[in-house]
């Protein structure tokens, strides 16, 4: 059955057959006190925020299918990197080049979407005076 955005929102209640966690559990099947669920298995996946990201434009609501885009992006990142790249996204904190250098890096980590985020930033940056010197 194909996914309708506009009539299979809640994902969780129309159409549970969509969503699982990371490790491939599906969500009927999932116990939070279940033997072997951790942390990490109850982190939504790509594939259920692009999901997400169709029903927000079939709403009318683009930005927030942008950021749901993004997630899913960034979603297979470590931790550790995502924290790095919010840190040089902060004022003042990053180069232009610094921040370019993150742009083709996610590029080349399939994220077109967080790049692209990440160079309107760079453009923005340099026109408020934001910019680490």
């Amino acid at each position: 059955m194909a996914f309708d955005p506009s009539s299979d929102y809640p994902l969780g209640s129309r159409r549970p057959d969509l969503v699982s966690t990371p490790g491939g559990i599906a969500l009927d099947g999932l116990e939070l006190h279940g033997e072997g669920v951790e942390t990490a298995e109850l982190r939504a996946t790509p594939e259920t925020l692009r999901l997400q990201a169709e029903v927000a434009r079939g709403a009318g609501r683009m930005q927030l299918a942008e950021n749901l885009l993004r997630a899913a992006e960034l979603a297979v990142l470590p931790d550790e990197t995502i924290l790095e790249i919010y840190t040089a996204l902060r004022p003042r904190r990053s180069s232009a080049d610094e921040l370019t250098a993150w742009a083709t890096q996610l590029d080349g980590w399939g994220a077109p979407v967080t790049a692209a985020f990440v160079r309107e930033a760079v453009r923005v940056y340099a026109e408020r005076g934001l910019l680490a010197a």
